[in-house]
């Protein structure tokens, strides 16, 4: 069975940068699409950015050009570095496999 943990979140204030990580494991890792949701409080889980087996990436227009996601199949692991971070992005942020699989989520805390 495959599990998800992440790791990362924190309180970081606004205009600074985290890095969120998720390992996967089991080996289907390399051939799954990886995402990243959020939700904040009161809110729904919203699709932040999806990466594909191969690479290709999308991003949530509230995030284009601020947030990259990125994998590295060798290590089961996918990546969200978050740059010039906002209020607004303080979520609990989850890490999905394949549209299936969900780890516990990291919360992400932006001082203003």
């Amino acid at each position: 069975q495959v599990q998800l943990v992440e790791s990362g979140g924190g309180l970081v204030q606004a205009g600074g940068s985290l890095r969120l990580s998720c390992a996967a494991s089991g080996s289907i890792f390399s051939i799954r699409a990886m995402a990243w949701y959020r939700q904040a409080a009161g809110n729904e889980r919203e699709l932040v950015a999806h990466i594909t087996s191969g690479g290709t990436t999308n991003y949530a227009d509230s995030v284009k050009g601020r947030f990259t996601i990125s994998r590295d199949n060798a290590k089961n692991t996918v990546y969200l570095q978050m740059n010039s971070l906002k209020p607004e992005d303080a979520a609990v942020y989850y890490c999905n496999l394949g549209g299936v699989v969900w780890g516990q989520g990291t919360l992400v805390t932006v001082s203003s």
